[in-house]
């Protein structure tokens, strides 16, 4: 197993394990927001096995007046069949680490309701449900 950052050069490899979570995204819609994010220092993330991409997680430093300097993970989704096998984990555990190296106070994501399984993971990883996520859309 092998975590590394991925390149823009492999977006065309993350994007399948992408609409796995976000199956309403288009790849030309994908790649725009990508390159959009890349100037909020968007980083990707993958983990590996020989040369296959199992876990996917793209995350950044934010700061804000709530969570101050901290990690906030956008994506993070795990190939269905390599599900309940300890890689959605290890890459928590990965992102907690580049957190503290970065000088992060926290790690924060969100996770919509559906996704009980990802939930049990980040109680058990030590998250703490501390808020709501309210979406107002724009028409």
């Amino acid at each position: 197993m092998q975590i590394r950052e991925m390149s823009l050069q492999e977006l065309d490899l993350a994007y399948p394990l992408v609409k796995e979570l976000r199956s309403a995204l288009s790849y030309e819609a994908y790649e725009d927001l990508i390159y959009e994010m890349r100037h909020e220092e968007y980083k990707m993330f993958g983990i590996f096995e020989k040369d296959q991409l199992i876990t996917y997680s793209g995350f950044k430093v934010q700061v804000n007046l709530y969570h101050q300097r901290h990690i906030y993970v956008d994506d993070l989704v795990t190939k269905k069949e390599y599900q309940f096998q300890g890689y959605a984990k290890e890459m928590l555990n990965y992102i907690y680490d580049y957190a503290k190296v970065n000088m992060c106070q926290r790690v924060v994501l969100s996770s919509g309701f559906e996704r009980k399984d990802a939930h049990h993971l980040y109680e058990k990883q030590g998250f703490e449900k501390k808020s709501f996520v309210f979406v107002k859309e724009i028409a």
